[in-house]
C-alpha cells in the first residue's frame, strides 16, 4: 500500500510568517519519507469541525500547490478535494495544466460537488441546491475533457457554454492529468467515479465493511459503465486524530490498512494535525517502507 499525506492545518507556531517555510518543509519531508502524494484542502475558511474558521489560518488551494511544486520534485500534486463551485470550468482546466506543466507533469485534479455553505456565503460564492451541483460537477469534467483534448471548439451545456475549449500549452500527462473525485455517494458520486475518474476516495472511518460496501457499489456502475474497475486507484482518507507514533502505534495502524488493503484500497491519505508536522512527517519512514509490502 502507497502512502499519501494530506495538509488540512496551516496554523503553526509563528504566526502568518512561519506558513510558508513549514509547509516548504513538509513538501520535503513527504518527499524524503516516500510518500507518493501531497494534498492540500480547497477551502477558503477552516472547517468548523477542526476549529474556528476566524482563528484558524487557511490558504487558497492552487496557490499552495503551485509553492508546493517548486519545493519537490517527484511527488504527485492536488487538492483533495476541490470544489466545483469555486472555479469555472474552463479556468479549473487552465489551473490543473499550469500546475502539471510547472511541476513536470505531477498534478491531479481533484474534485467533488463541494458543500461548506458557510464559505460560499460569506464570500458571495453561489451556492445552488445539491442537485444542480452535481449536474455542474458532471459539465465540469466533461470540460476538462474536452480542454485536454484536441478538440478546441464549443462545448454547449445545461449551465456552462465556452465559445473556445483551448488550452496551450498542453498537459504534460497525457491524455491529461487523472481525476480524483471525492466521496462515496452511492447514486450519484460513485457513478461519475466509474464514468470519469482514474481514482476515487473513501474514508476510513466508515469501517472496513462500509469501505467494502462503496467498493462493491463503485464495481456495480463500472460494470453499468462498460469501465475497467481495475483502471480506478481506490483511496482512502484515514481519518486519526494524529499520526501514530513508531512503535505499538504504527504497528496497529499497519494492520488497520493491511484490512483495507484487502478490499483493493491501494493508497491511504494521513494527515499531519499537530503543531509539529514535520517531526511527525520525519517519524513515518519506517511505516511507509512497512506499508509498501501490504
Amino acid at each position: 500500500m502507497k502512502i499519501g499525506l494530506h495538509v488540512v492545518n496551516f496554523t503553526w507556531p509563528g504566526g502568518a510568517r512561519a506558513i510558508g517555510p513549514t509547509l516548504a518543509q513538509i513538501a520535503e519531508a513527504t518527499e524524503a519519507v516516500g510518500a507518493v502524494r501531497l494534498s492540500v484542502m480547497d477551502h477558503y475558511f477552516q472547517m468548523e469541525m477542526i476549529g474556528d474558521p476566524v482563528k484558524l489560518d487557511m490558504l487558497e488551494g492552487y496557490t499552495a500547490l503551485g509553492f508546493l511544486a517548486a519545493r519537490t520534485k517527484t511527488i504527485k500534486l492536488g487538492l483533495l478535494v476541490g470544489g466545483v463551485t469555486y472555479r469555472y470550468p474552463g479556468l479549473m482546466a487552465k489551473i490543473v495544466t499550469t500546475l502539471d506543466v510547472l511541476s513536470g507533469g505531477r498534478a491531479w485534479l481533484g474534485i467533488g460537488a463541494a458543500w461548506y455553505d458557510r464559505e460560499h456565503l460569506g464570500l458571495g460564492v453561489p451556492y445552488p441546491p445539491m442537485k444542480e451541483r452535481f449536474e455542474r460537477l458532471e459539465e465540469t469534467i466533461q470540460i476538462c475533457l474536452q480542454m485536454w483534448s484536441e478538440n478546441n471548439g464549443p462545448y454547449n451545456g445545461k449551465h456552462y457554454r465556452l465559445t473556445e475549449t483551448l488550452n496551450v500549452p498542453q498537459s504534460i500527462q497525457r491524455p491529461h492529468p487523472p481525476i480524483l473525485i471525492g466521496g462515496g455517494g452511492e447514486k450519484k458520486t460513485l457513478k461519475l467515479v466509474a464514468r470519469y475518474a482514474q481514482a476515487c476516495n473513501l474514508f476510513s472511518r466508515l469501517g472496513v465493511d462500509g469501505v467494502r460496501q462503496k467498493l462493491e457499489i463503485l464495481k456495480r456502475h463500472c460494470d453499468a459503465e462498460n469501465r475497467d474497475y481495475r483502471t480506478i486507484e481506490k483511496t482512502m482518507n484515514y481519518a486519526a486524530p494524529k499520526l501514530p507514533a513508531p512503535g505499538a502505534e504504527a504497528d496497529a495502524l499497519l494492520r488497520e490498512l493491511e484490512a483495507f488493503a484487502k478490499l483493493g484500497i491501494e493508497t491511504a491519505i494521513l494527515v499531519p494535525f499537530g503543531e509539529k508536522p514535520v517531526e511527525d512527517i520525519r517519524a513515518l519512514a519506517p511505516l511507509i517502507a512497512k506499508a509498501a509490502a501490504i
